[in-house]
């Protein structure tokens, strides 16, 4: 049997499939990472098996070792179109699918583990209180582990209150025997959250929930004003999924909000969601990952790179806040989520539901036009208005003789609430005029003489 592998490499000339035999009696399929001697390297390289065949008309190395299974053949499709697409190497595609921290280096990340101990098999559990005459600490630990049978070693000094150094006595006896025990690094591991029921939806939150169909293809356009409900829907719509036994994806663009819809689904579901962010430690992001491949949980949040979860039979991808520009992602390969994850509901023939108050033109564009079926939400659930907003154009202010860079308007509201003690908030979007200046004789930028910072102008 002959592999054809694919070295994890960004150099464009290897951007191609090199035959590696397999050994006889390894069980090797198309989406594994393996390790394979390659060139005249010392060291061992990570490739990814892209295909099986019989025979090849060259002479082959041997692959040393499989590591893995990252993804299966019919996300290899959308590898290979993510690739073509946005000009990249297959290589830079398949490490978005590894577990987290381990792309290059496979070592950078391992299970945690802790010490655990337990009764040895050959100790009569029934008569090892009366008839082993023990020091009184040893007593305690032999009691402890008959009524618990296992625990891990630090709760066991700790509820004995005995020491270590009696522990290995009764190692050397046979009478007890240490072992390692995984453990996983659980985010949700001090977080306290009540179980909530679902909510009773308006007519217009009924109306759009009965327009998304979870057995087929669909792309919708969630336009909803801020406080409408859509969160509400998206935990809706996933129970649906859920009721037929099938899992979803929920991507939202800032770590800042995770959070809160996390609880919200936590509070909800239970124990079956993962979430998958850079604000989780690398070994925090490895379990969840092998959580997800595991099957042991139902639902995904995440940033942008939560797409390429290894979750199986997915029954909705919902994106919120579909607008945000961190959907793009600025390192190779610069890919959009929102891309992918179309291509990806197309693959599976499962709805794709984008939510928003402030769509992106180009998706709104697309609605209008039919391309997505468009959902609106227009009331709020508490029926209050939305806020009043205006807009001032300063040319005009400076024709009237103002060059402030507030308006008449703006000014005269910050001095109403100066007078009546209350508050005001001005959001700038950029601070200064330039980042910097620079004398186009010479090159020299005006610095703090203190941190040696350009200075703003």
């Amino acid at each position: 049997m002959i592999a054809e592998v694919i070295v994890n490499s960004s150099v464009n000339k290897l951007n191609k499939t090199f035959d590696y035999e397999v050994p006889e009696g390894i069980n090797i399929k198309v989406g594994m990472r393996v390790l394979v001697p390659f060139s005249n390297r010392k060291k061992l390289e990570i490739g990814y098996v892209i295909g099986l065949k019989e025979n090849t008309d060259y002479k082959c190395k041997t692959i040393s070792k499989i590591v893995d299974e990252v993804f299966d053949e019919e996300k290899f499709e959308i590898i290979k179109w993510m690739a073509n697409r946005y000009f990249c190497n297959i290589s830079d595609v398949l490490k978005l699918f590894t577990p987290p921290g381990t792309g290059n280096d496979l070592n950078k990340v391992k299970i945690k583990t802790e010490k655990w101990v337990e009764l040895c098999d050959g100790v009569n559990k029934s008569e090892t209180k009366e008839k082993l005459e023990k020091s009184d600490k040893q007593r305690r630990i032999i009691e402890f582990l008959i009524d618990n049978q296992e625990a891990p070693v630090s709760e066991v000094l700790m509820f004995t209150d005995t020491t270590s150094a009696v522990m290995k006595t009764l190692e050397k006896n046979n009478i007890v025997r240490f072992y390692e025990n995984e453990v996983q690094r659980d985010p949700f591991m001090h977080k306290v959250v009540e179980k909530t029921q679902k909510l009773i939806l308006t007519k217009q939150q009924e109306s759009v929930l009965e327009s998304i169909e979870v057995n087929e293809y669909h792309k919708y356009l969630l336009y909803g004003v801020t406080g409408s409900g859509k969160t509400e829907i998206y935990l809706q719509a996933i129970e649906k999924v859920l009721s037929q036994n099938k899992t979803a994806i929920v991507l939202v663009p800032e770590i800042s909000l995770t959070p809160q819809i996390t609880d919200r689904f936590l509070s909800r579901f239970g124990n079956v969601v993962a979430i998958l962010h850079s604000r989780l430690s690398i070994g925090e992001r490895y379990d969840e990952w092998r959580k997800i491949k595991n099957g042991e949980v139902k639902i995904v949040i995440g940033a942008r790179s939560a797409i390429f979860a290894p979750i199986n039979n997915v029954g909705i991808i919902i994106i919120d806040e579909e607008h945000d520009s961190s959907y793009k992602s600025e390192t190779t390969p610069k890919y959009d989520v929102r891309e992918v994850a179309d291509k990806l509901a197309t693959a599976y023939q499962i709805p794709l539901l984008l939510g928003s108050a402030t769509p992106d033109v180009r998706t709104y564009y697309r609605a209008l036009n039919g391309e997505m079926v468009l959902l609106k939400l227009n009331e709020r659930i508490s029926k209050c208005g939305l806020p009043h907003t205006e807009i001032f154009d300063l040319r005009d202010e400076l024709a009237r003789g103002n060059k402030s860079v507030f308006s008449k308007k703006l000014y005269d509201e910050i001095n109403e609430n100066l007078k009546n003690k209350e508050q005001t908030i001005l959001f700038l979007n950029r601070r200064g005029y330039s980042t910097f200046i620079m004398c186009r004789d010479c090159g020299y930028v005006v610095k703090c003489d203190k941190c040696d910072v350009a200075m703003t102008y």
